[in-house]
C-alpha cells in the first residue's frame, strides 16, 4: 500500500476518533470528492460516466469506472465486449455493467486534488455533529476559555469546538482578556455560511437563571420553580420563585444557608445585585413583592388594561421608582403588568381635583364622587362610556335614569371639552401664521 494511501487511512481514523464523526460519513465525503475530481481529471462527464471510489480489504483506496457489457462494442469509454469483461469477471453476462479499476496513477492524482473538497465535507460532518451535540443543551451553562476578542466578538473555546459572545450578550462594563475562563449560558445555535455557530450570552436573563439551577438542588429537583425573571444586565436582576411543597420556602432555598448560594450567583455576576420574591397569584400581592425592597400601602388595578397604580409614603418613592425608573420597569416586567407610583399626597390631590370634576355632574353628591373615585372612575370618560352597572355599584346611586343622566351629562361635558381643545388650537395656529 502507498504512502499516500497509508496517511489517508490514518486521516481517516484520527479524524473518526477526535470529531466524533461516523467512518462512514468520511468515507462518503472522500468518495465524493475523489470522484469528482477524477471527472475533471479524466474529463469525463459525471451525468454520463459512472465512476466509484472505495477502500479494498487492504485498505487500500480504488477508483473504478463502469462499463456496460456488449456483443459489439461502439463507444470505447462506455461498452466493453464481452470476452474482455470475462477476462475480468468470468461469470459475467451481456447487458450487466462491470467496474473497471483505473490506474492507480489516477486515484492518487485525483486524492491530490480533492484534498481541499474533502476537507471541506469533513468540516461540514463535523458541523453537523456539533450541531447535533449542542442542540439539546440550550439554556445550559458552558465553560471556556477566552480565544480571542475580535470587533467586540468574543470567541470563547469550549473544548471540541469554538463559540462566541457577540457584544450585545455581553454584561455592560464587563471586561474579558484571552486566556481568562468564563461561564456563559447557550443562547441559540445559528446555521452560517462557515458552518455552525454557537452563541452564548452572559446578558440574557437566561444565563441567571441557569446559574440558579446549577446553585439551587430544589430547582433541578422541581420543588422550586422559577416563575419569571426580568433583568437589568450589570444592574439588577429580580426573579419570582414558588414551591410545591409548602413546608419549602422558596426565597430561603435560593439564599441558601448564610446567603451562599445567592452570593455564589452575584459573584459570577460581578456584583449584580439579585431580588429574589416569592411568586404570587394575586396579581397586586405580587406587583408588591415585585416591587421590594420598597414598601406598597395600596394598589389600584384596571385588569382590562393590566395597569396598576401603586401608593406610596412620600418618603418610599423614591426607593420604589428606584435609580433611573430601574425598580418600577424591572417589576413591570416581571409581573406582566404596568405600573404607575404615587405618593399618598398626589393621590389626595387627583382625588380632590376628580371629585371637583364629578360633583358638576348632576344627581352626584360628595360621598358619590368620593366612591366613584375609589371604584377606579377617575375621569369623565370613565363615567360616560363605563359600565352602569358598574357606576352604580361604585357609587351607591341605585337609580338607573339617575345613572343615564350622569353619562349623558358626562359625554356633554367632553364634547364641550373636546370643542375648546379644536378652537384653542385653531387659535394658536392663527398666531403662528401671523408670526
Amino acid at each position: 500500500m502507498s504512502n499516500e494511501f497509508n496517511e489517508l487511512a490514518r486521516v481517516i481514523d484520527s479524524v473518526s476518533k477526535d470529531k466524533g464523526i461516523d467512518k462512514e460519513i468520511i468515507l462518503e465525503a472522500i468518495n465524493e470528492s475523489v470522484v469528482a475530481a477524477a471527472h475533471k481529471l479524466l474529463k469525463t462527464d459525471p451525468s454520463y460516466k459512472e465512476l466509484e471510489c472505495q477502500f479494498n480489504e487492504f485498505n487500500e483506496l480504488e477508483l473504478f469506472e463502469f462499463k456496460k457489457v456488449v456483443d459489439d462494442v461502439f463507444d470505447e469509454d462506455m461498452e466493453i465486449s464481452l470476452n474482455d469483461a470475462k477476462q475480468l469477471d468470468p461469470e459475467v453476462q451481456i447487458d450487466e455493467e462491470i467496474g473497471i479499476k483505473l490506474n492507480p496513477k489516477y486515484s492518487r492524482i485525483a486524492i491530490q486534488n480533492a484534498r481541499q473538497k474533502i476537507i471541506q465535507k469533513i468540516k461540514e460532518a463535523e458541523a453537523k455533529v456539533i450541531f447535533e451535540e449542542f442542540k439539546s443543551r440550550q439554556g445550559e451553562l458552558v465553560n471556556g476559555m477566552v480565544r480571542t476578542i475580535t470587533r467586540g466578538t468574543i470567541v470563547v473555546d469550549i473544548g471540541r469546538t469554538e463559540a462566541i459572545i457577540p457584544y450585545d450578550e455581553q454584561v455592560p462594563r464587563e471586561y474579558f482578556q484571552p486566556k481568562d475562563r468564563l461561564r456563559a449560558v447557550l443562547l441559540r445555535i445559528e446555521e452560517a455560511k462557515r458552518g455552525t455557530q454557537l452563541i452564548l450570552s452572559r446578558a440574557h436573563k437566561d444565563f441567571v437563571e441557569s446559574l440558579f439551577k446549577s446553585e439551587v438542588p430544589e430547582i433541578n429537583e422541581g420543588i422550586v420553580e422559577i416563575m419569571g425573571i426580568s433583568r437589568d444586565p450589570g444592574g439588577r436582576t429580580k426573579i419570582a420563585v414558588s414551591s410545591t411543597d409548602s413546608d419549602i420556602d422558596p426565597v430561603g432555598a435560593c439564599v441558601g444557608m448564610r446567603g451562599s448560594r445567592v452570593q455564589n450567583i452575584i459573584q459570577e455576576l460581578k456584583g449584580e445585585k439579585i431580588d429574589i420574591v416569592p411568586w404570587s397569584a394575586d396579581a397586586a400581592r405580587f406587583a408588591c413583592n415585585a416591587l421590594s425592597p420598597a414598601r406598597v400601602n395600596k394598589v389600584i388595578l384596571d385588569e382590562a388594561s393590566k395597569i396598576m397604580e401603586v401608593i406610596v409614603d412620600e418618603d418610599q418613592y423614591s426607593l420604589t421608582i428606584g435609580r433611573r425608573g430601574q425598580n418600577v420597569r424591572l417589576a413591570s416586567e416581571l409581573t406582566s403588568w404596568e405600573i404607575t407610583v404615587k405618593t399618598d399626597v398626589q393621590l389626595k390631590e387627583e382625588q380632590q381635583s376628580v371629585v371637583k370634576l364629578l360633583l358638576t355632574l348632576p344627581n352626584i353628591s360628595e360621598v358619590n364622587a368620593n366612591l366613584l373615585f375609589a371604584g377606579g372612575f377617575h375621569t369623565l370618560e370613565d363615567i360616560a362610556f363605563g359600565e352602569k352597572d358598574s357606576i352604580s355599584k361604585s357609587s351607591g346611586i341605585t337609580s338607573t335614569e339617575d345613572i343615564e343622566k350622569i353619562q349623558t351629562a358626562a359625554r356633554g361635558a367632553l364634547k364641550d371639552k373636546l370643542r375648546n381643545t379644536e378652537v384653542e388650537n385653531e387659535e394658536e395656529n392663527i398666531e403662528e401664521v401671523t408670526e
